[in-house]
């Protein structure tokens, strides 16, 4: 058997291959977008991609289900609880399925969603020990998947978070403790609230460590896993049913368009929006007005997806020769409005000046000054609600930077505002996009919470 787990740190998003080596028939389980990078392994190793499986109807990310079968062939397999607009195979529970002697069993495990299903892989259809179980969001390393993604469209979290504990206890625990766990996505997803940065684990160790599988019934484990848990970002009920949806496929090779300073001015007045992909850095050195700032070296398409509207016109600034990284970036989550680039960037800068304006950002010790300088100081936290409870700055405003668009109204445009977060990154993407909406003098602090917090404790 040839196993293969690809891990897509930006979005903490784990996919896998799966090969007989005596047949070379495979299946790609859970794809990216961006599909590239299976076919090429499937071809150099001499394999034959036919089967195209999802566990579930993805909401963090727009699964790759479509690309992949059309650029190989293979059938798109969901559970048979599943309802798709394209043509898929529906696979029932406890349903197994042969590559030869590399053999599937599928289980349908819902909680995370109605559908979500689990991949049982075996070397050999008789062993008694399975290689390994793919669990998608059932069950993560440290956590399980959360239950209250689809509240919004028909299920409640409660409804879900009972289907949930009896998928793992009566479909995943009742595997051998030796069995390898690898899940759909890693630390970092905010498709759960204490994922491991570990890739992959056992049932034993997981049976263990796993603070929802210790609860002591399912109504203890109801609450643990219904509470805490981080803001969704607000594109995952658009990726939830544009993962049902026959829709455009992607092509990564196709370079967004380039565009010349007034043709960038004219489509931002027609309601684009201006994404720099800079890193906080260089952008406070200097930027286009009105640009929203969502680094590429963080996680882009999570934080662009949780600011930026999905029926907009995106135009993208970055360095010369990442506009088509920022392009596929985006369209991992079905952002596909992407009209163009700005060409030549920093000679457009250069050129308009008049257009440019830099970013401040304060030290520790200059926030202190500012904040005891200036008594009517907006102090906004954009870190989740878990980083705010364990401490923050006295005064603050908390507003998770995804839940900042529809928040506006609660802040006050005409006041100094500092806007702060873990680190750093967060809070560039807040303050530009606080500026964007009218806000006119806008702060954040180098360093986040963590370097104020280090002032304070040594003073």
């Amino acid at each position: 058997m040839k196993f293969i787990q690809y891990y897509l740190d930006c979005l903490s998003h784990a996919s896998y291959l799966i090969a007989d080596e005596t047949t070379g028939r495979a299946v790609v389980v859970d794809p990216q977008r961006d599909v590239a990078e299976y076919l090429a392994d499937a071809k150099d190793m001499g394999y034959t991609i036919e089967l195209v499986i999802e566990t579930h109807f993805h909401a963090d990310f727009l699964s790759g289900h479509l690309e992949l079968a059309r650029a190989s062939g293979a059938k798109i397999v969901y559970s048979s609880v599943a309802e798709t607009e394209f043509v898929s195979m529906g696979v029932a529970d406890g349903e197994r399925y042969s590559l030869g002697e590399v053999t599937l069993e599928f289980r349908h495990t819902p909680g995370h969603t109605p559908e979500s299903m689990s991949i049982v892989v075996y070397e050999h259809p008789g062993d008694a020990v399975p290689y390994g179980v793919l669990t998608g969001d059932a069950l993560f390393i440290g956590d399980v998947g959360r239950p209250d993604l689809l509240a919004s469209i028909g299920f409640t979290r409660e409804e879900l978070a009972e289907k949930l504990y009896d998928s793992l206890h009566t479909k995943l625990m009742t595997l051998p403790d030796a069995t390898r766990v690898y899940p759909a996505h890693g630390a970092g997803s905010a498709c759960g609230k204490n994922l491991s940065t570990d890739l992959w684990s056992t049932i034993g160790e997981q049976k263990e460590t796993n603070y929802a599988l210790r609860a002591a019934d399912k109504s203890t484990f109801m609450n643990l896993v219904t509470e805490g848990q981080p803001p969704a970002p607000s594109y995952f009920v658009y990726d939830a049913i544009l993962n049902r949806k026959d829709r455009e496929l992607l092509d990564e090779t196709k370079m967004p368009t380039a565009m010349t300073y007034d043709q960038m001015r004219n489509a931002l007045s027609a309601g684009a929006i201006l994404i720099d992909g800079r890193g906080p850095e260089e952008f406070a050195l200097g930027h286009l007005r009105q640009a929203v700032n969502i680094g590429l070296e963080g996680r882009y398409a999570e934080f662009a997806g949780s600011v930026v509207p999905s029926v907009v016109d995106i135009v993208l600034f970055t360095e010369p020769g990442q506009e088509l990284e920022g392009k596929n970036r985006l369209a991992r989550i079905g952002f596909d409005r992407v009209i163009g680039y700005v060409d030549k960037p920093f000679e457009v800068m250069l050129e308009h000046r008049d257009d440019v304006q830099i970013a401040s950002r304060l030290t520790a010790q200059a926030f202190d000054q500012r904040a005891a300088d200036v008594p009517d100081l907006q102090i906004v936290d954009v870190r989740n609600p878990g980083e705010v409870a364990a401490g923050t700055i006295p005064n603050a405003i908390a507003i998770p930077v995804g839940q900042l668009p529809s928040r506006l109204k609660g802040l006050d445009p005409t006041l100094p505002t500092v806007v702060y977060c873990a680190g750093g990154y967060r809070s560039s993407v807040a303050a530009s996009l606080l500026r964007r909406n009218g806000f006119a003098d806008v702060s954040d602090i180098l360093g986040g919470y963590g370097a104020w917090e280090s002032v304070h404790q040594s003073a």
